[in-house]
């Protein structure tokens, strides 16, 4: 197998994750990369949970892979109940602790946990908490496996924190080029087996094999070694992984159909959204700034989440998803179309529906397209947030294949635009629904202007009204002219609609 291309100008040779642990001669399966699993993935088993920090692994597994480990090499770091180590009716009878978990009896072996799997806050009844605070708390004072004193007190908010030492757990940061691209795509390498079952954007991770799970939302890929209980996290598509520790090489399991779209800008654009608020250099030098200890789960968790965005990320939808595809009106430029999109939790985390209604837009003139098309979709990317109640929001764009043309996926607003509306409603409208729609725009256009970009084409034509809707009533829509406030025009066309536009526009 081709190893994975190396960009970063660190000697990588030389990088160890774990310096003080071997990798394991044998893979490792009993724990599970998903840590909500209650069955082995492997046997079948049921799980058992570790006394503390909330970690499950299997104990038929175990006792199967510590009967295949042949010599006393240190691989699993770990932590055992010291009052079953005396074991007068099985394997052993020994009252000192063991140097590792391969001295320890099959049969009594109980976990109170392992440090190379990612552990949370456990929350222990106060008679056991006496007695594990005497077994490990005591002794995690000082790292297990370089002797380095980690923090002093008895401060019951360090005491039950999942802790790694900062000298023998080590992060680093790789760049690789993405097989897709070509752009050059960030990792991290976590000295841990992360096995959670969420993304740094709450999203659930989609689990590919026992070692390999990733996120449709923001593309971000968790691909574990089973022979060292490493993470590598990377930020982009690519097709390999390299374990920095083992050096084995993964293939990762992936089908594109539904995320990309094959038009190289556009799939740029999808890459580029979700990443680009990135700095993962920087999330790794703070890390190793730190010079005692860390908690795993809020570094990582803390770091980024706040970076990637707010999970309402436009995505490729294929055309397959809609029926019931029908047009309502055509504009000057564009075409517009009523459809149903299907499975529409995969493309709007918050509809919990199997179905929902939505806008297609399809441009007339090729020549839009490529004017007006990836415009829309930028525009829409930066005004549009989570709280952006008052603005149509893009769900994405699909490609028809009847004319090999792209289309944007909107959200529909049941009662069309404002115009229309108050033709049909102005008598029925009080006071108190005028100034509601006045507040509704004003709502929409300071979203606009709160990320520095000004409409150029706002009219009651592009204001929406959505009937009932969960929200606010008017929403604007239409930002395919819209552009950056500090933005200037290439061209001297006039835009917008004659009526609405400033009379001192005309005197050129």
């Amino acid at each position: 197998m081709e190893l994975i291309k190396l960009v970063n100008t660190i000697d990588e040779s030389s990088f160890d994750p774990t310096p003080k642990l071997k990798s394991s001669p044998v893979p490792i399966f009993f724990v599970s990369f998903i840590k909500d699993d209650k069955n082995c993935i492997d046997c079948g088993e049921e799980y058992t949970q570790t006394i503390i920090y909330d970690q499950k692994y299997c104990k038929k597994c175990l006792s199967c892979y510590l009967t295949n480990i042949t010599d006393n090499n240190l691989y699993l770091d770990v932590y055992l109940l010291t009052k079953e180590l005396e074991c007068s009716k099985h394997e052993i009878n020994r009252t000192k602790v063991p140097k590792n978990i391969q001295e320890c009896c099959r049969n009594c072996l109980t976990i109170l946990c392992f440090k190379q799997i990612i552990g949370y806050n456990t929350y222990i009844y106060r008679q056991l908490k006496s007695f594990i605070y005497k077994n490990v708390f005591e002794s995690e004072k000082c790292c297990k496996l370089c002797g380095k004193l980690l923090y002093k007190g008895i401060d019951d908010d360090i005491i039950d924190e999942f802790k790694l030492c900062s000298d023998c757990y080590l992060f680093h940061l790789g760049r690789i080029e993405s097989t897709f691209n070509k752009n050059i795509i960030e990792m991290i390498c976590l000295p841990w087996w992360e096995n959670t079952p969420f993304c740094y954007c709450n999203e659930k991770l989609v689990v590919t094999s026992d070692c390999q799970k990733y996120c449709k939302n923001c593309f971000i890929f968790f691909i574990g070694c089973r022979y060292c209980l490493t993470t590598n996290i990377i930020f982009g598509i690519t097709n390999q992984s390299q374990c920095k520790k083992c050096k084995r090489v993964s293939t990762i399991i992936l089908d594109l159909t539904n995320i990309y779209s094959g038009n190289s800008v556009l799939d740029d654009f999808l890459f580029n959204i979700r990443h680009d608020q990135l700095n993962i250099s920087k999330v790794v030098n703070n890390l190793k700034c730190i010079d005692k200890y860390y908690i795993p789960y809020k570094i990582c968790y803390n770091a980024l989440s706040d970076k990637i965005g707010s999970g309402k990320f436009m995505k490729y939808i294929p055309y397959s998803q809609f029926t019931n595809v029908k047009e309502i009106t055509e504009g000057g430029f564009s075409i517009v179309y009523q459809a149903t999109l299907l499975d529409c939790s995969k493309y709007d985390e918050a509809d919990m529906h199997d179905t929902r209604v939505v806008i297609l837009k399809r441009f007339k003139n090729p020549q839009y397209v490529n004017k007006y098309f990836l415009n829309e979709l930028r525009s829409n990317h930066h005004c549009y947030d989570r709280f952006s109640y008052n603005i149509i929001r893009t769900f994405g764009f699909t490609k028809d294949p009847k004319w090999d043309g792209y289309m944007l996926v909107m959200q529909y607003a049941s009662e069309g635009d404002l115009h229309k509306y108050l033709q049909k409603k102005f008598t029925e409208i009080n006071w108190e629904q005028k100034i509601s729609i006045l507040y509704d725009i004003s709502l929409g256009l300071q979203n606009i202007h709160r990320t520095n970009f000004v409409h150029r084409d706002l009219h009651s034509g592009n204001i929406l009204v959505d009937l009932p809707s969960y929200y606010e009533t008017c929403k604007i829509g239409d930002l395919g002219l819209s552009r950056h406030a500090n933005g200037t025009s290439s061209d001297n066309e006039i835009y917008g609609v004659v009526p609405y536009i400033a009379p001192e526009i005309f005197k050129g």
